[in-house]
């Protein structure tokens, strides 16, 4: 702890390439990331959360996942995950199952409502990261910001090196089985 009086070392602070480059991500992060929530809502009623969550359950096995694979995946809380399943179900896009090995566990499945929603938002969802992201870069820019996201990641811990809806899968187990017991 320090004490009253004692000096404090001065930050590190960003000289102007860095600030550039910092600054340039946090702009593009909004503005793109902005955009392609308007574009999901208004072209599918989806929220992007909704598009997230049913994009991972669509990509697992069987179509469903537990709360905390799901948690890890999204990088979300507990309570904001709980939300979103909660507001999804009632609208019919996930339903929660008991598991077959677990008492107290539960899975969360996709359900037909929430694949067609995912099917038909999908293509409409990748021509938009396509207008405004990909199709602007070259393929060497592309490559280079792969690389950087990979070493940043990387730095982060993150092992999948891949931080969008398709970056995590469940392990393979009874744990995670979500088909019913025999």
């Amino acid at each position: 702890m320090r004490g009253y009086g004692d000096a404090v070392a001065e930050p590190p602070w960003l000289d102007e390439r860095e600030q550039r480059a910092w600054r340039g991500f946090l702009q593009m992060y909004v503005q793109v990331t902005s955009r392609l929530r308007r574009q999901m809502h208004r072209d599918s009623g989806l929220s992007y959360s909704d598009y997230e969550v049913l994009a991972h359950l669509s990509e697992a096995p069987e179509g469903c996942l537990r709360p905390f694979q799901l948690a890890e995946a999204l990088q979300w809380e507990k309570s904001r995950l709980s939300h979103q399943l909660r507001r999804m179900g009632e609208r019919g896009l996930v339903a929660r199952r008991g598991c077959p090995t677990d008492a107290r566990g539960m899975f969360f499945e996709i359900t037909p409502t929430g694949r067609r929603a995912i099917e038909e938002a999908a293509p409409l969802h990748v021509r938009e990261v396509r207008r405004v992201f990909i199709d602007v870069l070259t393929p060497a820019q592309l490559d280079a910001l792969a690389d950087i996201a990979e070493t940043v990641l990387r730095h982060l811990g993150d092992t999948t090196g891949s931080p969008g809806p398709t970056g995590t899968r469940p392990a393979a187990g009874p744990e995670n089985d979500c088909r019913p017991g025999e």
